[in-house]
């Protein structure tokens, strides 16, 4: 495990419906000093998230009731920016990836390890942290700028800098097939064939 200090006990809550899963990662979570909140439905955990925003939110994609999906427009509606985990079977890559689009951190799939799951966590809050105390790196003014999310630009900078998928993953928290994602959408947004294209961009600006 990393060693990441954090000034107080990190919570996290995690919303599914298989009380099996909600249990396992609530056990392990809990060893690893986080206060975690566990919810069954949508809209249990929505209340409860009005009342106490925690660091980070795993959510299931398929539940009764609200999916993640709606639970995550929700969440960008009201412009909650703490790092949403989604949690999505093999057969749900394609709705993870729609998740990653519409502002969730990273996609976790199943059957995972617990352990590897808070090791994900721990990353992304320390690259959230970071994020915070550092302020963003360079593309301030390019063209197309306004067409991108806060993470598209982390990404884009990564990118422009010439880190790999790895070590831009590594840096921002997240997994190098989320920055596959994220890498897509910006070259689609910006008109780019290639890095090459997107690192022409963004020194035009």
């Amino acid at each position: 495990m990393n060693d990441i200090e954090f000034s107080q006990k990190p919570s996290i809550h995690i919303v599914d419906d298989d009380p099996a899963v909600c249990d396992a990662l609530s056990i392990v979570f809990e060893m690893e000093g986080f206060d975690v909140s566990g919810f069954a439905d949508g809209n249990s955990f929505v209340s409860a998230a009005h009342e106490t925003l925690p660091d980070c939110i795993l959510l299931d994609v398929h539940m009764p009731g609200k999916s993640g999906l709606d639970i995550l427009r929700e969440l960008n509606a009201e412009n909650i920016s703490v790092p949403v985990f989604i949690i999505s079977g093999q057969g749900d890559i394609p709705m993870a990836v729609r998740a990653i689009k519409e502002g969730a951190f990273d996609f976790i799939e199943k059957p995972f390890d617990a352990e590897t799951v808070v090791e994900r966590v721990r990353e992304a809050l320390a690259a959230t942290e970071r994020n915070k105390n550092d302020g963003n790196k360079p593309t301030d003014s390019f063209p197309g700028r306004e067409l991108l999310t806060p993470r598209e630009v982390e990404v884009l900078n990564e990118i422009a800098a010439g880190a790999s998928n790895k070590e831009a993953g590594r840096t921002l928290g997240i997994s190098p097939r989320t920055i596959e994602v994220h890498r897509a959408r910006i070259m689609e947004k910006l008109g780019a064939r290639n890095a090459a294209d997107l690192v022409r961009i963004v020194l035009s600006g």
